[in-house]
């Protein structure tokens, strides 16, 4: 396992690089953020197929919405707030409501953007994606998982929204990791809680279950790249056997992989539920780790949360 840590953002550029050279109908469409997003490095082995749309992100959707329509499969990137947000009504009525097969690639979401502000930390992504029928909704946690996803993303045939990271990740997969898609992947066993994580959060939950378990407090770690579909099978085993849930994410509390997960456990298996994330606030400037622990993400806002509901069970 590599210990280097890397933002998904250029393991997708990467990704998009490799799957260019074995097929020609990979096209990518850029919104005049090439260097952030990191598909110059598309670009620079296939400058035919990158598409640079300026600053016209709607506009951008459009195109991908008709290249798709030709038989070609567009990856359109651009920040999340750029695409979630300025984007959202071009992307519900012209790729949503037909359907088509348009790959939304939203780079620099969530408080983690950092120093840019409240105006690019979009935390609202995950709520605005997961409402239109249809939408397939992920967020990878690291280099392996970015890559292996945004391969499956080409090969799906329908629209998919996945969120990638302006910080740098720790590496949470071995060599040879295996993706499964539409599933949550079960990183670490326990019985006492489960912490069901998504994106930069992930490798936070893993810390947390280590300094718990010198506790004495068995936590199961959960990755759930896909926010929707949501695995509702593993979210319920994990209530049943673990008896409490927290949940961590780089979004809002609001409309989130939270709210997800307490709508399948009220239905299901009602059991005690703390959610980590963006408590109904707009972020500001500051230096990216510095914010995550401010705002309540991190492996310690963890530790306290499964402590007070563990504690409730004895």
């Amino acid at each position: 396992m590599s210990t280097k840590k890397k933002a998904t953002r250029v393991s997708y550029g990467e990704a998009l690089k490799e799957l260019g050279s074995e097929h020609e109908d990979l096209v990518v469409l850029e919104a005049d953020l090439a260097s952030a997003t990191k598909t110059d490095i598309f670009r620079a082995a296939f400058p035919d197929r990158h598409i640079e749309c300026g600053i016209a992100e709607q506009n951008m959707y459009d195109i991908a919405a008709g290249m798709s329509t030709a038989g070609l499969v567009p990856f359109a990137s651009t920040f999340a707030m750029f695409s979630a947000g300025r984007a959202y009504e071009m992307i519900r009525n012209t790729i949503g409501y037909p359907h088509l097969n348009v790959k939304i690639a939203a780079t620099h979401g969530g408080i983690s953007v950092g120093e840019d502000g409240a105006s690019h930390q979009c935390c609202e992504d995950f709520g605005l994606m997961r409402l239109i029928p249809g939408m397939i909704v992920m967020c990878p946690c690291d280099d392996a998982e970015t890559k292996a996803m945004v391969r499956w993303a080409y090969e799906y045939q329908g629209p998919v929204y996945m969120r990638f990271s302006r910080a740098a990740s720790d590496a949470v997969h071995e060599d040879g990791y295996v993706f499964e898609p539409l599933k949550a992947e079960v990183l670490r066993d326990g019985k006492d809680c489960a912490v069901i994580a998504a994106g930069l959060m992930v490798s936070e939950a893993l810390l947390a279950a280590e300094i718990l378990e010198q506790e004495g407090i068995s936590v199961r770690v959960l990755n759930m790249h896909t926010i929707k579909p949501l695995d509702e099978e593993a979210v319920i085993r994990a209530a049943q056997e673990c008896g409490c849930i927290v949940t961590a994410e780089e979004h809002s509390v609001i409309g989130g992989l939270g709210e997800a997960v307490c709508a399948c456990i009220s239905e299901n298996c009602p059991v005690p539920v703390k959610r980590i994330g963006v408590n109904d606030a707009f972020g500001h400037s500051g230096p990216a780790a510095q914010l995550m622990k401010e705002f309540g993400l991190s492996a310690d806002h963890i530790v306290s949360a499964v402590r007070e509901l563990a504690g409730r069970k004895h």
